[in-house]
Formats: C-alpha cells, sequence, structure tokens
C-alpha cells in the first residue's frame, strides 16, 4: 500500500515548498552605496571654490574702483594731423620720388604731372603741404591720376597724439587737463602718459544690426555713440609712437 501522508501536528510549520516560496516577497536589490569623497578631494574642491569666490569679489572691487576713479576705453588709437598729397591736374605722373618712410618738407616737389593733351606745355609740379614722413604712398610713376587723387599720407612725427572715443554715458566725467595713462599695444611695458587737450563737439556713431538689451526691443537698430577726445602725449617713455597703433587710454577723473 502507497505510504499516507501524514499532516503535521498542530504547532508545526509546514515544510518550505514552491507554495511558500510564491508566498515571500520577492528579493529586491538593495539601494546603491553612495561613493564618499577622499577627504583630500573634498578639501580640494572647497579650496577651489573659496578662490572663486574671493577672485570673482576681487573682480569686482577692481571694476568699481577704475568706474569710480578712471574713464577708460580701449576704442582709442595713436593719430596725428596728416599732410595729404594730391595730384593738382588729370594726367600721366612722372618723376614720382615719395616712397613710405621717406622725409618730406614743406613745398617740396615730390614729382610732375603731365596733363593729357598739354602738347608742349610744361609739366605741373606737385609739392608737399607740409614737413613730415610718409606713412601711406598710393603712386607710382608712369601711372595716370586724375585731378584731387590723393597720391600720399604723411605724418609729423613730432607731433602725434591719440584719439579716444568715449562712450557718450561716460564722457561728463572727462573734463580738459585731465591726466591720462596710456597703454601701448606695441609697447606693453612703456609707461605712457598724456592729458586731455580737447572733447569733440560732435559724436561719432557706430552702427550695429543687433539689438541693444538695454534699449526698448520695438527699436532692434541701435546706434552707440561715442565722444572722439584729442589727448596730448606728454611723456612717450622713449617709444617712437606710429599714428594708428592701438592704445588703452584710463582718464583719471580726480
Amino acid at each position: 500500500m502507497p505510504a499516507t501522508e501524514l499532516a503535521p501536528h498542530a504547532g508545526e510549520e509546514s515544510p518550505p515548498g514552491p507554495a511558500n516560496a510564491r508566498d515571500r516577497p520577492a528579493d529586491r536589490p538593495s539601494p546603491p552605496t553612495r561613493r564618499r569623497l577622499k577627504r583630500s578631494t573634498r578639501i580640494a574642491v572647497i579650496t577651489i571654490a573659496v578662490v572663486s569666490v574671493l577672485e570673482a569679489i576681487a573682480f569686482s572691487g577692481t571694476y568699481l574702483l577704475f568706474s569710480r576713479h578712471y574713464v577708460t576705453t580701449d576704442n582709442a588709437q595713436v593719430d596725428g594731423d596728416q599732410i595729404n598729397i594730391s595730384a593738382p591736374e588729370s594726367g600721366n605722373l612722372t618723376e614720382w620720388s615719395a616712397t613710405s618712410g621717406s622725409q618730406v618738407r614743406e613745398n617740396q616737389v615730390l614729382g610732375r604731372i603731365q596733363v593729357t593733351g598739354g602738347g608742349g606745355q610744361p609739366k605741373r609740379a606737385i609739392r608737399s603741404p607740409g614737413t613730415g614722413t610718409i606713412a601711406v604712398n598710393n603712386a607710382t610713376s608712369g601711372q595716370y591720376v586724375t585731378a584731387g587723387t590723393k597720391l600720399a599720407t604723411a605724418y609729423d612725427l613730432d607731433a602725434v597724439y591719440v584719439t579716444a572715443r568715449v562712450d557718450e554715458k561716460d564722457i561728463g566725467g572727462v573734463r580738459p587737463g585731465q591726466q591720462v595713462d596710456i597703454s601701448v599695444d606695441a609697447f606693453p611695458d612703456a609707461h605712457v602718459v598724456g592729458r586731455v587737450d580737447r572733447i569733440q563737439a560732435a559724436a561719432a556713431g557706430e552702427f550695429t544690426i543687433y539689438p541693444n538689451p538695454d534699449t526698448d526691443p520695438t527699436n532692434p537698430q541701435k546706434t552707440t555713440q561715442y565722444i572722439p577726445v584729442r589727448i596730448q602725449i606728454m611723456n612717450s617713455d622713449g617709444m617712437q609712437l606710429l599714428p594708428g597703433m592701438n592704445v588703452i587710454t584710463r582718464i583719471r577723473k580726480s
């Protein structure tokens, strides 16, 4: 006879079986353990954060100091009064002697014009209207030019100055006679000092197609106005400053 299954006595637990396995809650994955940063790494992170905050504070303080005591602009160049040498007549240019870097004297003959259809007429002399150094030469002997063509441009290098274009919002802090610290891109170690000579009456506008965030969004075209300020160079620190050199000017308000 088959063995009779004995029922469990009262108080005894049923042996584990498939049904009991289904009744147990499924195994859940344990949450991942967080890896703690090393003490040296935490110190490094904190140090970097503190240094960043200190740098931001220092930058803000420096900016406020400069904005309070200086009017600064990098929209500035070494400039000078141009000596423009132009063709007095239309014709063929002959005997042209001017070259870039050459010295010219006032009333010096630099070339001649053979007037077109002039026949046996004498050539017309081209004279320099002033004394200076040729900075730009646009002409060569033998070419045909029309009356008024700019053949060359010269500057008196002993009388150069700086033209700084100051934002109209800052021009109220600029007065003639104020001292100016000048940084020349070509001579970063030179200590050049100037003085505000005069403020030009008219503004020079700069057109941009991009809207200014501080303006009315209904007017996307913005003309930013800059006021040209002429700065006389008092001390060039022995450097030869040439027209066109880029500079940064810091005009002292006090």
